[in-house]
C-alpha cells in the first residue's frame, strides 16, 4: 500500500503531494491528456468512508490507495478505449439506479422490454449512459439472484455503460483470456469474458459482462488478446442475462481461483473487502468525468 497525502484545489488542480514511490503528477500528460480530475478517483480508494466522503476535494485529505490503482493511473494514457467514444463527439449520460431515482419503479424493472424501453427512451440524444461503480441500487430486487436470507446483494462493483445491441468492445490493454462462460441466471451476467493482464509486474484481471454469446464461441484460456482488439459485442437479452443491453466492466485485483464468473454486486456490509480487490473501473475507462 502506498502512502498519499495530497491538497487539491478543486478549479486550480494544485497540489502538494508526497509520494515514497515513483510520483504521478496531478498535472502530468496522462492527466491533461484525458482532463482527468484526479480527485474522481479517489472515493473508490476510501472505502470505510465512502458515504460521506465528497467525489470531489476541495480540502486536504490524507488516504491510502491500493498499488493495483497507483499502477492504473500511472499508465493512465496508455489505455485502448473499451467501446468507441470521442468525448468531443459522443454525448454521455450518467444513469442512477439507486432509490434516488424514483421515476425507475419496480414496474419497469420487473419486465426486461419495459426496462429495456426506459433505457432507450433515457438514452435518447445520447451516444452512451455510464454510472454504478459503488453504487447502492434498487435494481437487483428485480432477481432472486440477488437475494439472501440474511441481506441482499445491492453493491455495484464496476462500471455500466449502456448503449445499443452489437456494440463492440474492444481490449484496453494486451492480455491473455483467464477464462469465459455464459452465466445463463435471470440477472447475471450472460456471456462473460475476462482477461488477464500484467502492470509493471503486478497481475490482474478485467471482467467483461453482459456480452453476445456468439463471442465467446472463437475464445480460447491462454488465447493473447491485443491491446485495442476487437474481442465481443453488448449482447441482447436473451444471451446477457436479461438486462437492456450493457456493458459491465469491473477491474479485480484477485480472482480467488473462480474462472468465468466473478461477484459484481456484494452486500453492503462486504463492501469495504470487495472495493479493496475491484478498485474503480473508470481509472482505465476514463469516462465518468464527460458524463452529464
Amino acid at each position: 500500500m502506498i502512502l498519499v497525502t495530497c491538497k487539491f484545489n478543486f478549479f486550480q488542480m494544485q497540489e502538494e503531494c508526497l509520494l515514497p514511490l515513483e510520483p504521478i503528477s496531478l498535472n502530468s500528460t496522462s492527466f491533461q491528456r484525458f482532463s482527468i480530475n484526479p480527485n474522481v478517483y479517489l472515493h473508490s480508494i476510501l472505502p470505510n468512508n465512502q458515504n460521506n466522503f465528497p467525489r470531489y476535494m476541495q480540502d486536504s485529505s490524507r488516504s491510502i490507495i491500493s498499488d493495483l490503482s497507483y499502477k492504473l493511473l500511472k499508465h493512465a494514457d496508455t489505455y485502448a478505449r473499451v467501446v468507441p467514444f470521442n468525448p468531443e463527439n459522443d454525448p454521455l449520460l450518467h444513469l442512477d439506479f439507486t432509490a434516488a431515482n424514483t421515476s425507475l419503479t419496480s414496474g419497469i424493472t420487473s419486465d426486461t422490454n419495459t426496462f429495456s424501453q426506459y433505457i432507450n427512451q433515457k438514452l435518447k440524444g445520447y451516444t452512451y449512459g455510464i454510472g454504478g461503480y459503488n453504487e447502492l441500487r434498487t435494481v437487483y430486487a428485480r432477481s432472486a439472484f440477488f437475494d439472501d436470507k440474511e441481506e441482499p446483494r445491492r453493491l455495484h462493483l464496476g462500471v455500466d455503460i449502456w448503449a445499443a445491441e452489437g456494440t463492440p468492445v474492444f481490449a484496453p490493454l494486451g492480455g491473455m483470456v483467464h477464462s469465459f462462460a455464459f452465466n445463463d441466471n435471470y440477472g447475471d451476467y450472460g456471456a462473460t469474458i475476462i482477461l488477464l493482464h500484467q502492470l509493471d509486474g503486478m497481475s490482474f484481471c478485467t471482467l467483461y459482462g453482459h456480452l453476445s454469446l456468439n463471442d465467446l464461441a472463437w475464445l480460447s484460456e491462454g488465447a493473447y488478446i491485443n491491446r485495442g482488439q476487437l474481442m465481443a459485442h453488448f449482447g441482447g437479452p436473451a444471451e446477457n442475462g436479461h438486462w437492456p443491453p450493457h456493458l459491465h466492466f469491473q477491474v479485480i485485483e484477485n480472482m480467488y481461483e473462480k474462472k468465468g464468473d466473478y461477484p459484481g454486486v456484494c452486500k453492503v456490509s462486504e463492501r469495504e473487502q470487495y472495493l479493496a480487490n475491484s478498485p474503480d473501473a473508470d481509472l482505465i475507462l476514463q469516462m465518468m468525468q464527460f458524463a452529464s
